[in-house]
C-alpha cells in the first residue's frame, strides 16, 4: 500500500545517505584516533580526540609548501582561464559564420581527447621548453586543457543574453571591449561563478598532470603531497587522514559557498544555448 511504499522509500534514502557520508565519517574519525584505538575498533568513535595527528602531519608532510603551490597554481590558472574563455565564448557565440563554427567544433573535439594519449608528448615538450618541474609550466598546461570545456560551457550561456543591450551600447559609441566588460560580462556572473568553481575543483584536485609535470618535492601540490605522504605513512593512518581532512577543507568551503551556481549555471547554458 501507499504507507509501505513511503516507508521503504524513506529507508532507501537513509541507506543511500549513510553510504554517501560513510567515507567522510571514516576519514574524520581516523584523523583523530590513536593507533591502538584504530587497531582495536576501526569504526567506533575515539574515546580520546588526538589533535596531535594534525600537527604531526603538518610537520612531517611539508603541508605549508604544498598548500602554497596549490593556491598559486589554482588562483592563476582559474583567473586566466576565466578571462580568456569568457572573451572567446562571447565572440564564438555572437559570430555565426563558418570560421567561428569550425573553432567551436574543434573545441568540442578537444574535449574527447584523453590526457593519457598526450601525456608522453606533453612531458617531452615540457622538458624541451624547460618547463618541467615549474609551477608556471603546470599552470600553462592546465589552462590549455581547460579552455575547450570552459568555452563550450560559457558560449551556451552567452547565446541567452539579448543582443539589444549590446547594440544600444554600440550606437552610443562603445567599442567591443567596452560592450563586453561593461554590458555582457556582468550579465555572465552565474556562468562565470560556475566555471570558476568547476575549474578550481579541476586544478586543485589534479593528480595525473601533477604527477607528470611536478616531480620535484619543492613544487608538489596538495594531491601529490597526499599521494607520497600516504605511501610513506601507510602504517600511520591517523596522520594520513589528518592530512586528507586539511587538504579537503579549502575546496569544500568554496564548493559549499558557491554550489547553487554550479547546477544553475550549467542548466542555464545547456537549455538556452
Amino acid at each position: 500500500n501507499k504507507t509501505l511504499r513511503k516507508s521503504l522509500f524513506f529507508i532507501l534514502k537513509i541507506c543511500v545517505t549513510l553510504l554517501v557520508i560513510s567515507p567522510f565519517y571514516i576519514a574524520i574519525i581516523y584523523s583523530v584516533k590513536s593507533k591502538p584505538e584504530m587497531v582495536t575498533n576501526r569504526l567506533a568513535f575515539p574515546k580520546t580526540i588526538h589533535w596531535d595527528n594534525f600537527t604531526r602531519a603538518i610537520e612531517t608532510s611539508n603541508f605549508g609548501l604544498a598548500m602554497k603551490n596549490s593556491l598559486i597554481t589554482t588562483v592563476v590558472a582559474v583567473f586566466v582561464i576565466t578571462l580568456i574563455c569568457t572573451m572567446a565564448a562571447y565572440i564564438i557565440a555572437r559570430k555565426n559564420n563558418r570560421f567561428y563554427n569550425t573553432i567551436y567544433y574543434i573545441f568540442v573535439g578537444a574535449m574527447i581527447i584523453p590526457f593519457q594519449s598526450i601525456m608522453t608528448p606533453l612531458y617531452i615538450d615540457m622538458a624541451k621548453w624547460k618547463l618541467l618541474n615549474t609551477l608556471h609550466g603546470f599552470i600553462m598546461a592546465k589552462i590549455g586543457f581547460q579552455i575547450a570545456f570552459t568555452v563550450l560551457l560559457v558560449s551556451g550561456f552567452v547565446k541567452s543574453i539579448p543582443k539589444d543591450l549590446e547594440e544600444a551600447a554600440a550606437i552610443d559609441g562603445a567599442g567591443i571591449y567596452q560592450v563586453f566588460f561593461r554590458i555582457v560580462f556582468p550579465l555572465m556572473k552565474p556562468i562565470i561563478l560556475t566555471s570558476v568553481v568547476l575549474n578550481t575543483l579541476n586544478v586543485w584536485n589534479d593528480f595525473q598532470m601533477s604527477l607528470t609535470l611536478l616531480q620535484r618535492k619543492e613544487v608538489r601540490n596538495i594531491p601529490l603531497t597526499q599521494y607520497f605522504f600516504f605511501g610513506e605513512n601507510s602504517i600511520e593512518l591517523g596522520l594520513a587522514f589528518a592530512l586528507f581532512i586539511m587538504s579537503m577543507i579549502p575546496i569544500l568551503v568554496l564548493y559549499l559557498t558557491l554550489q547553487k551556481y554550479i547546477i544553475g549555471g550549467i542548466t542555464s547554458g545547456a537549455v538556452k544555448g
